[in-house]
């Protein structure tokens, strides 16, 4: 249920809720967030994609004191004057990888595998080819072993046998919360993230080095990785119309499309009133 006044702290995701349809951010949602910040409201843009796209991640979230990247498992503070500061950086095993792939495939078959495997601008993720991955200028065809030869930031897997959310409670059956997080964001493939990272983990340490409450946190978001941020948040939860059906289920408050800048008009709405 939102809270009377304003929030401490804002967070957002970018694709799907606050990038539109065209991989673009309107001047109206840029504006509205300078905003936000003008009124001492810190913003965090919280997304799946990995420390290789900070860059177009800037771009895209231009007010953003702080980036949580890779689901979680990078934290950027970029307000601090010497420069960004990462705050957290987490890596999956190979290992652990490798085993939790092999048992994965004794229940539901070969599955379709890429690794984000480097944090330098514009790296490709490494794996299987898949026409239907939306990104192909950032991908690399690269062996199981390959994959496997490096911890890495998260892996995906899909197959042909399941529909991405059945894929994904069966890999959450199989896969025990202490190997692995499991998601997914919109994209066909299930995520397979470090234990212990997921959106919420990482937004908390930007709240701690604030010294702020979860309960003064106002979040957005689309799809079910958005999930846990959403339970950890306590101000409101807004879900863009275009939302993954679990993710409206749990939202406060459901706003405009994503193409409709359903962020923009509802902080517009917020800072206005």
């Amino acid at each position: 249920m939102t809270r009377p006044g304003l929030p401490k702290l804002i967070a957002t995701d970018l694709d799907g809720t606050l990038v539109r349809s065209d991989d673009t951010v309107s001047a109206y949602t840029h504006g509205v967030l300078d905003r936000v910040r003008a009124a001492g409201i810190p913003v965090v843009g919280a997304t799946g994609r990995g420390p290789r796209l900070t860059e177009l991640t800037r771009n895209d979230i231009r007010a953003a004191d702080f980036l949580v990247m890779a689901g979680g498992g990078r934290v950027v503070d970029q307000s601090d004057p010497t420069g960004p500061l990462v705050l957290r950086d987490e890596r999956l095993p190979a290992e652990v990888l490798a085993g939790l792939l092999a048992d994965l495939e004794a229940e539901v078959g070969p599955l379709t595998v890429m690794v984000e495997a480097s944090d330098e601008h514009d790296a490709p993720l490494w794996g299987d080819y898949h026409e239907s991955w939306p990104y192909q200028d950032r991908f690399e065809a690269r062996s199981r072993a390959e994959c496997l030869s490096c911890d890495v930031i998260k892996a995906f897997a899909r197959t042909a046998d399941h529909h991405v959310d059945e894929l994904l409670a069966v890999a959450r059956r199989i896969v025990p919360p202490q190997v692995a997080t499991l998601t997914q964001a919109g994209l066909g493939f299930i995520e397979i993230c470090p234990p212990g990272v997921d959106k919420a983990t990482g937004l908390a340490v930007v709240a701690q080095s604030l010294g702020v409450d979860p309960a003064d946190v106002l979040v957005f978001g689309d799809m079910p990785n958005d999930l846990p941020m959403f339970e950890w948040a306590g101000w409101s939860r807004v879900a863009v119309a275009n939302a993954h059906p679990t993710l409206r289920a749990a939202a406060d408050e459901v706003t405009l499309r994503n193409d409709d800048d359903g962020v923009a008009v509802y902080l517009n709405r917020l800072l206005s009133r």
